[in-house]
């Protein structure tokens, strides 16, 4: 048993939290710890890099993708840049540099690779001794994941572990586990008793959207577009914590959205996303690691729209790789593509089983398992 461990994530975007947060809950389920602690990297460094690493990120997201898809594809050189990026990032994360030096945890398990990078460097100034785990949350893993000091990668993919190899990662320090993601999502529930505790029809196609990746302009564009649906549906449209993003869309679905066919039904926050994907067939969206490693682990089939470039982009070629989704380029094809899909039962079918044998729903407790086993 650890005596000490430190879960180490930034929040750049919700994926890396939430990572973080089912190895915690994981770790505590399987009393791997004396004591365990989940850290927000960026609540340790000074206010301007945080708000620069963590809100440009998103506000390129939303207006300026194509900017953040070449920073990504610029920055994917294996073992380049390193120099120039641990200067910068060394400058602004002193008090997260502090806090490993106070904590001396047994091990670091870090879910994002800017403490992963911290961490590597004061082991290599002898500084700490804290043993290191990097998962990837990703189903790539891009340049700036490498590391020099480790024990322990853990990855979505064997492509991803065959990629590490060649890189210069040790082949016996890499296991593929899939994205952690919370136990929960390992549960087996009833589809139609999911859908009655939740207010939805029993017999409607139900469609998860998760709208707080799009903006409040492109989220309207994305409902009106499924509001065409031949096929008798029901959107569950998750907002998350954002309250006015929410409203539009309450106010949208009253005013203009529902008809006889398609029901919208926006939720805020909430913390029962396995029972909404275990109410639902599909999910729509941008394929984050996170949230698509969610829909797998509960069979959802993914139909992609306006993945982000760069990580979002290659996620979308894995998933279509592996026949595991659809993707539309173009919003008002959207309905004609979910309907078509629909109605070929056999090809439905097909989808269905291929996610059955590409989900990785144990993924927490598998990593977990290999940390208490092998980085002892």
């Amino acid at each position: 048993m650890f005596k000490n461990v430190l879960i180490l994530s930034a929040s750049v975007g919700a994926g890396h939290v939430s990572a973080a947060n089912a190895i915690e809950k994981e770790l505590l389920n399987q009393n791997a710890a004396e004591e365990v602690r989940h850290i927000d990297v960026l609540e340790y460094t000074n206010p301007l890099f945080r708000r620069l690493y963590g809100k440009a990120y998103i506000e390129m997201v939303n207006k300026m993708p194509e900017v953040l898809g070449w920073i990504y594809e610029s920055l994917d050189k294996p073992w380049q840049n390193e120099k120039r990026r641990l200067a910068l990032d060394r400058l602004n994360t002193q008090p997260f540099i502090k806090l490993i030096k106070k904590e001396k945890p047994d091990i670091a398990i870090c879910t994002h690779f800017l403490p992963a990078e911290i961490i590597s460097w004061l082991r290599a100034k002898g500084k700490i001794d804290t043993k290191q785990a990097i998962v990837v949350t990703d189903f790539d893993a891009h340049a700036m994941w490498l590391m020099h000091n480790y024990e322990h990668y853990f990855v979505a993919l064997d492509e991803t572990r065959v990629h590490l190899e060649k890189v210069g990662i040790r082949p016996e320090t890499i296991s593929v586990t899939g994205i952690p993601i919370d136990p929960a999502f390992a549960e087996k529930r009833d589809k139609l008793e999911m859908r009655i505790k939740h207010g939805l029809e029993k017999d409607r196609l139900t469609i998860i959207v998760s709208a707080g990746g799009f903006g409040v302009g492109n989220i309207e564009l994305l409902l009106e577009a499924l509001s065409e649906l031949e096929t008798p549906s029901q959107i569950v449209a998750i907002c998350g914590r954002n309250k006015k993003l929410k409203a539009k869309i309450d106010k949208l679905s009253l005013e203009k959205l529902n008809n006889e066919r398609v029901k919208f039904l926006p939720i805020g926050y909430t913390n029962q996303m396995d029972e909404l994907m275990s109410a639902a067939d599909l999910i729509v969206g941008k394929p984050g690691g996170l949230t698509t490693s969610e829909a797998l682990a509960k069979g959802l089939i993914f139909v992609i729209v306006n993945p982000i470039p760069g990580q979002e982009e290659r996620n979308s070629d894995h998933l279509l790789e592996k026949g595991c989704a659809i993707k539309c380029n173009t919003l008002p094809s959207l309905a004609y593509k979910i309907d078509k899909l629909v109605k070929d039962k056999e090809r439905f079918e097909i989808i269905k089983r291929n996610i059955r044998h590409f989900a990785s729903a144990q993924s927490s407790m598998k990593l977990v398992n290999t940390i208490t086993q092998s980085v002892q």
